[in-house]
């Protein structure tokens, strides 16, 4: 392949910030404490002049930067800004030969004007559990996951249909979600040791309430464990046979909606004098109110209530703080459709709900993580004293599927894009595009809310990974890379270090195939093991920021560095044979291999020559 002439002049060449502790002096600020902020700036680039802008009470202000000593090949500025704001916003102006520009989370912008929406963020709110930066998640479906002995002695509700382990996924009575398969939380206790092949410290569990579905969003309650998965003593025994490990538990909370057997909404229905009638969005009692999407299954909560906030949200006895309590203990809280709820024509209580929750967390368990499911752009639920972070499709996972996509259309080009209905399926992006999609998405929420946020290549509600890329194990690989080496927290979907596929989130929800060690995919599961031992072992890669080196179209190049600057990762993934990307020889010196087989090798001008082949995925440790 032909040498690249150059890099990208608005990726290495560029000067740089990303919010991260290498550039900024603390990421949890006091109200009104001087935060020192700095950016690196390339030798030869032109920059002579810097400036901050930082917005005290939505007005700009500037303070002027300072250079500090110059080094061989950049030069570091630096200027102290006050948190003067719950949320203090602020970018940098760059002037003198290089002309006017500007730097934002979303890159450098020269010649033109930017929004504000771009701006870095320093956040006095309480931060994330110092814990979830060292964090990997496995994603567990209970009914799917494993089958306890006691299993075979649960009587079944009407609703469901017993299924044996290896029956294939099908509609019963024109639906999903009536198959039971069994699996239940001492299945889960019995199979920890995998969470620990796998690198996992943190378990997240889909609902476990009683419900008439086995995926449980359609709680009949909230005050028990569902007897089909064991009842309150298995949760108990669960998160304290993973506690034992070093292992920490979260569970999944519907806030948006119940189920139409809840207790609450059969009492709702039966007298709209009850307390249990200002619970839940009633257009005209009993018969008309709005439900999820307009599933009238699945009625909507109405957070104007008063006394569904002391149910709910208030205090240690309440629905959120109870199963944080011992003798449950849980670590925190997934909640589902976060973005939703609250939310309804002209009332928007999503931030207050989110608020009263973190209360209740401080209390309760002040070590809790709270995460909000969010299909779109997050980062205004993200900015004040509420969610700790997101799912992260917008900047993660929908990015990369357009990037890494099968080329031949198959099964899943059927469907639509994670909610997009293109028609065509999943779209294949040039990876420009990709990266801005990132980018701008990432610069919505503060950096720590960023990486705070669970980035997943797949979930129970999306097709699997595997069969976006068509099955080919390089793109596999190049995203698996991504997800362990991007800031946030990697969450794996039990099943994909098997290698399984699915079409759609229903088709993906596959027992684990246990019995079956023949069909697992060992290369897969050997590639699942190494990153997460790749990531463990890396302060760069857990707390480090945020580097784009270079982007093409069929190939990416990040670097992540250690808050202290002693640590570098340089992550290559390519998707395709390209160009081969030059970095200069003073980059570094040398390179580690930790995963792929190629590395990096000097031109014959001294710089250093990227692996040119794919598709691919490599990782160094350069010093």
């Amino acid at each position: 392949m032909p040498e690249a002439p150059t890099l990208d002049a608005a990726m290495l060449a560029a000067p740089h910030h990303d919010g991260s502790l290498r550039y900024v002096s603390t990421d949890r600020p006091r109200l009104d404490e001087r935060v020192t902020v700095r950016v690196r700036v390339p030798a030869g680039l032109g920059v002579d002049l810097l400036h901050v802008r930082v917005v005290h009470d939505a007005e700009p202000a500037w303070v002027v930067m300072h250079a500090e000593a110059p080094g061989r090949d950049e030069t570091w500025w630096s200027a102290e800004i006050v948190a003067h704001n719950p949320l203090t916003s602020y970018r940098f102006l760059t002037g003198g030969a290089c002309g006017y520009g500007w730097l934002t989370a979303t890159g450098w912008h020269r010649g033109r004007d930017v929004l504000d929406s771009g701006d870095f963020r320093l956040s006095t709110h309480p931060g994330p559990p110092d814990w979830v930066a060292d964090a990997t998640v496995l994603q567990v479906f209970p009914d799917r996951f494993a089958r306890s002995s006691g299993a075979d002695q649960r009587a079944l509700p009407h609703w469901a249909h017993a299924s044996a382990w290896d029956e294939p996924i099908r509609l019963v009575r024109g639906r999903y979600g009536f198959q039971c398969y069994g699996g239940d939380l001492d299945g889960v206790v019995e199979r920890l040791d995998h969470l620990e092949r796998l690198g996992a410290d943190v378990l997240y569990l889909t609902p476990f309430f009683p419900a008439g579905s086995t995926h449980r969003y359609d709680a009949s309650t909230f005050a028990e464990v569902d007897p089909l998965l064991g009842g309150d003593e298995a949760l108990a025994r669960l998160v304290a046979a993973a506690h034992a490990r070093g292992i920490r538990v979260i569970g999944d909370l519907t806030t948006n909606h119940t189920g139409d057997r809840h207790a609450w909404f059969r009492a709702a229905i039966a007298d709209p004098g009850a307390p249990e009638a200002s619970y839940y969005c009633f257009e005209e009692h009993p018969h008309r109110y709005h439900g999820w999407l307009g599933h009238r299954t699945l009625p909507k909560l109405d957070w104007r209530s008063e006394p569904l906030r002391e149910a709910f949200l208030r205090g240690p006895d309440s629905i959120v703080g109870r199963w944080l309590r011992p003798p449950f203990g849980l670590d925190g809280w997934r909640i589902d459709v976060g973005n939703m709820t609250g939310r309804y024509r002209d009332v928007d209580e999503a931030h207050a709900v989110a608020r009263e929750i973190r209360a209740t967390m401080r209390e309760v368990r002040p070590d809790g993580w709270l995460v909000a499911e969010h299909a779109h752009e997050a980062g205004p639920d993200l900015a004040g004293d509420g969610w700790h972070g997101t799912m992260n499709y917008a900047g993660f996972t929908r990015p990369v599927w357009s990037w890494l996509a099968a080329h031949a259309p198959g099964a899943l080009a059927r469907n639509d894009f994670l909610g997009v209905p293109t028609g065509t399926g999943v779209p294949r992006l040039p990876g420009p595009s990709v990266v801005a999609a990132i980018r701008e998405a990432n610069a919505l929420m503060p950096w720590r809310s960023l990486t705070a946020s669970m980035n997943a290549l797949d979930t129970h509600d999306t097709a699997r990974f595997m069969t976006v890329v068509g099955a080919d194990r390089g793109r596999y690989a190049a995203g698996l890379v991504l997800l362990f080496t991007a800031p946030g927290v990697p969450m794996v979907f039990a099943g994909a270090e098997t290698g399984i596929g699915g079409a759609d989130g229903e088709r993906s929800r596959i027992p684990m195939p246990w019995d079956h060690p023949e069909a697992w995919d060992r290369d897969v599961l050997a590639m699942h093991e190494q990153v997460a031992a790749i990531r463990r072992g890396s302060v760069a890669l857990r707390r480090g920021g945020l580097r784009w080196l270079a982007v093409l179209d069929d190939a990416l190049t990040l670097e992540r560095e250690s808050p202290d600057g002693t640590e570098r990762v340089l992550v290559h993934v390519a998707r395709a044979a390209h160009p081969a990307v030059r970095l200069p020889g003073s980059w570094f010196e040398r390179a580690e291999v930790l995963f792929g087989t190629g590395a990096p090798v000097r031109g014959m001008d001294g710089s250093w020559l990227l692996p040119a082949g794919g598709p691919a995925a490599h990782v160094w440790r350069v010093g």
